[in-house]
């Protein structure tokens, strides 16, 4: 069996269970007050939102889609691992913030994997560099190491870093560097849609029961008795100190 052949297997088998039914298990675990609690109220009242249903169903879009980002996140990097460890024996890295190591005409790869190119400020990228550095001590002054920025998706026009000595490879050029096929980027596609209709149609279920739940709870606790939306009562249960700083 081709690795292209292994690879549509392994997402097939992977992409319910680390995704799709992680995804609406988490709807089980969320609460009212916590997703309050982390987003920003105040971006909400300047885009004029003025009922709760509509505040409500806001909030666990903005929450719901930054926690998909971390769970496919991590379906694709275990997935990049999986398939080089077709390719060529790789594995995960037990160094600290290095995700996939292997050996490749020779070169020992250390790889850190983001999903797309635009993932972290200027500290997090530092904090990476210093990540490869200590890989190669461990690997040790006799052994050529090349360090990796592999994205999942996107493009970069300038792979070559000197700051740092690291390669950002995104999209097609990681995919083949790891799996030895050009067209890898491309084939990974298609069964990335396995069982995703009924999925979906699942979470959307679980949503609207979630979403009237909330809608029920917010209604009772944060709004007036004309049901408009108490915002003053929102930012105190988001921002309010315990106790005033006093410089």
């Amino acid at each position: 069996m081709s690795l292209i052949e292994k690879t549509k297997q392994y997402v097939k088998k992977k992409i319910a269970p680390d995704f799709h039914d992680k995804r609406i298990a988490s709807l089980a675990d969320l609460r009212l007050a916590a997703v309050l609690k982390r987003k920003n109220p105040y971006l909400f009242k300047a885009k004029a939102v003025i009922s709760a249903p509509d505040l409500v169903k806001q909030l666990l879009l903005a929450h719901l889609s930054s926690q998909e980002e971390t769970l496919f996140g991590a379906f694709l990097e275990g997935m990049a691992i999986h398939i080089c460890g077709y390719a060529y024996d790789g594995r995960k890295s037990t160094t600290e913030g290095i995700d996939l190591e292997f050996i490749r005409n020779g070169m020992q790869f250390v790889v850190s994997i983001k999903s797309g190119p635009n993932w972290g400020n200027s500290s997090q990228i530092a904090k990476m560099i210093q990540n490869f550095d200590r890989a190669r001590r461990i690997a040790g002054a006799g052994t050529h190491v090349v360090a990796v920025n592999g994205c999942c998706y996107g493009k970069d026009t300038n792979p070559h870093k000197v700051r740092g000595n690291y390669l950002k490879l995104c999209g097609q050029d990681f995919w083949q560097l790891i799996s030895g096929e050009p067209f890898l980027y491309q084939e990974i596609i298609e069964p990335l849609g396995h069982e995703a209709c009924q999925k979906n149609d699942a979470f959307e279920e679980a949503f609207a029961r979630l979403h009237t739940r909330f809608t029920a709870d917010f209604t009772r606790d944060f709004c007036h008795c004309d049901a408009s939306i108490d915002w003053e009562k929102i930012v105190a249960l988001n921002s309010r100190a315990k106790a005033l700083w006093n410089p």
